[in-house]
Formats: C-alpha cells, sequence, structure tokens
C-alpha cells in the first residue's frame, strides 16, 4: 500500500500542470507572456475566421467582418481584414512617441499596439496583430484588462482560405436583382369587358 501511495504521488509531482502567471501591471508583459504561446482554442466562428473569447466577455453582435464585444463596461470592436491576410499584405507601423503607449510587435505575426489620451479623459485603444484589429474606449484602470483580453482574442484569429477565396471571387458579392412592381401583373391579361346578364 505504501509503494502505490509513494508511486502515485511521484507520478502526480512529476507530471503535474504548469500555470504560467501574468503580471498585468505591466502592458509589455501581458503581450510578450500571451503571445509567445501557442493558442489553439477558439468559441466564436465567422465567415473565413474563428477565434476565442475569454471568460468574462459577451459576444454582442455581427456585421460582415466586424464583431461587437463586451466585459465590464467596456465595447470591444473587432475587424477581422480578410483581403489583408490572403493577399498576405505587409504591416508598417512607427511607434509614436506622443502615444500614452504604442508598441511595434514582430515576429511570426506582426501588428502593434497603440494607446492614445483622449480629451474627454479615456483611452482609445487600437491593437491591431494577426490581421485583425480591436478598437476600445476605456477607462485609465481598464486599460490592461482590456489588453490582455484584446490580446487573448487576436493571437487565437485563424482563417478559412478555402471559404476566403471564394468570398473574394468577383461574382461573391454580386446579386442577382430582379425589378420589382408591386402593382403590375407578370401575366398578360385581356382587358376585355366581361358582361353577366
Amino acid at each position: 500500500m505504501k509503494k502505490i501511495t509513494i508511486l502515485l504521488l511521484c507520478i502526480f509531482l512529476f507530471t503535474g500542470c504548469t500555470v504560467v502567471r501574468i503580471d498585468t501591471k505591466s502592458i509589455d508583459n501581458i503581450l510578450s507572456v500571451v503571445l509567445s504561446k501557442n493558442n489553439t482554442v477558439y468559441n466564436r466562428v465567422g465567415k473565413g475566421y474563428k477565434y476565442y473569447v475569454p471568460r468574462g466577455v459577451t459576444y454582442m453582435d455581427t456585421a460582415d467582418l466586424n464583431d461587437v464585444l463586451y466585459s465590464d463596461g467596456n465595447y470591444y470592436y473587432v475587424y477581422i481584414d480578410a483581403v489583408s491576410y490572403f493577399y498576405k499584405k505587409e504591416v508598417h507601423y512607427e511607434e509614436n512617441n506622443t502615444s500614452y503607449y504604442s508598441k511595434k510587435i514582430d515576429g511570426n505575426k506582426k501588428g502593434y499596439l497603440e494607446i492614445n489620451k483622449l480629451k474627454n479623459g479615456k483611452y482609445k485603444i487600437d491593437f491591431f496583430y494577426n490581421y485583425a484589429k480591436i478598437e476600445a474606449i476605456v477607462e485609465k484602470q481598464d486599460i490592461n484588462d482590456v489588453v490582455l483580453n484584446s490580446t487573448y482574442i487576436l493571437s487565437t484569429v485563424k482563417f478559412n482560405d478555402k471559404i476566403i477565396s471564394l468570398m473574394l471571387k468577383e461574382d461573391y458579392f454580386t446579386n442577382k436583382e430582379e425589378k420589382y412592381e408591386k402593382f403590375i401583373s407578370k401575366e398578360k391579361t385581356d382587358n376585355k369587358k366581361i358582361e353577366t346578364n
């Protein structure tokens, strides 16, 4: 019995899960820790893309390739740039020294994070990464939480090449229109007067 207990204890100690603690007081640390992971989970699927919406963030609405998310009084406006992804357009960004925070992100996937203070005292977050962008206007105390959630969302964006290719074909967005006239019949009628006795 002792041998089994010791064996189980050793297995538990040597095969335990690793937990990475993220220091959410530093935007640089949030970016480096989350973006260094190969996140493959997703729980939101759109036309030609999918991504992970973290716990505490709620999906609200979609219009074309634009999603609206909500968390703790903050709206996240997510734009998926499928066209730039399909044509592998390069990201050009120069760090802005006059911003509250400005950082160019390099690596396998490129992007940037820029935070600017607005005249009303709030802060506008522009976060572009992996051919997707999140914009949000937040209070100063919410910046790190919104950046953390946005980093998780943007790092998990995955594209479906076949669907995007289909969407970008010329005839995909072409409508087949038919002129509709409310009071004109499509059938030819004879306008002869019918007499009744």
